[in-house]
């Protein structure tokens, strides 16, 4: 396990004046002498109360919990790991240890598993059904079994952070990471840990039917590259199945009624015929990207028997 020196807590905090104090008491009394608190600018004293408790407090150029850590990472933290929370208190340092220990494993990058020990009243049923949407969308999109891609308990050394492709603002920088991770091919695992119910006096920021489309969305988008076939050929089979409900309601009509639709003949048509193109496009757009993933491992073991 990498020792309490190499590593900095990151805090990502938006009026978090609750349970910042406590939350840095707690990472202190693990050990960590350098807690980073990177504010979105908070109206409630977050910053003056991390502060008193001896954290390291910055605040960042622009809003957005994605852009925290981005900045926090690649402008505020020197040290070889980095161990991520949220400022809300719904994370244990206790588990600290346990996320850690992967990172001289062969790990890079660890995710806490929320669900693997999860206090009452700690998630609603909309934010647990969301939750279970998404990681099965990117476990059939990316074929990576991660668990828990949005939760914010990380573990992950600072070179590999740098070979992420980051440009989600809010909380959808969990699924880009998590994303990234499955398409670089970065160690990834996931540790068991618990998650506690927010603290009275403490209300989330999160929003989560705005957020959660906001999630989906860059899931779906990010398969463009790493599954074309699920990209193409989810919009090509819906295209197609639209495409064929109206030929049947044409045919009844026609058949039945003796009612002529040509304009929805045309409609239907032509969404058969974009299916059937997407669907195509998608298989030969995986056989590319098989074959680029192919030659590129070819690539890198010709330069690992150079070395």
């Amino acid at each position: 396990m990498p020792e309490r020196e190499q590593v900095t807590v990151l805090l990502p905090t938006y009026n978090e004046a609750a349970t910042i104090g406590d939350v840095v008491d707690d990472f202190r009394e693990q050990g960590f002498d350098d807690v980073l608190v990177i504010d979105g600018d908070s109206e409630d004293g977050t910053r003056g109360i991390a502060r008193e408790h001896d954290a390291r407090v910055e605040t960042q150029s622009d809003s957005g919990k994605g852009q925290a850590i981005r900045e926090a990472v690649r402008e505020h933290i020197d040290r070889e790991y980095v161990l991520m929370a949220d400022g809300d208190g719904t994370y244990r340092p206790e588990d600290a240890d346990a996320m850690l220990a992967p990172l001289d494993e062969g790990y890079d990058h660890v995710i806490g598993d929320r669900f693997a020990d999860m206090e009452e009243g700690a998630m609603t049923r909309l934010n647990r059904i969301g939750n279970t949407l998404i990681n099965w969308l990117f476990g059939t999109i990316h074929r990576e079994e991660f668990t828990d891609i949005l939760s914010g308990y990380r573990a992950f050394s600072r070179a590999s952070f740098e070979r992420l492709r980051l440009s989600a603002e809010g909380f959808g920088i969990e699924t880009e990471m998590a994303v990234e991770c499955a398409k670089q091919g970065i160690p990834t695992t996931i540790v068991p840990i618990t998650y506690l119910e927010r603290p009275a006096g403490s209300n989330t920021n999160l929003h989560p039917v705005r957020d959660g489309g906001i999630i989906f969305l860059e899931l779906f988008r990010r398969a463009k590259t790493s599954n074309p076939l699920f990209y193409f050929g989810s919009v090509g089979v819906a295209s197609g199945v639209a495409g064929s409900l109206i030929a049947v309601y044409v045919a009844v009509e026609w058949f039945v009624y003796g009612v002529p639709h040509e304009v929805w003949a045309l409609a239907g048509a032509a969404g058969i015929l974009l299916g059937v193109q997407l669907l195509m496009f998608g298989v030969l757009s995986d056989l590319i990207l098989t074959l680029h993933r192919e030659q590129l491992n070819r690539i890198e073991t010709l330069a690992d028997a150079d070395d």
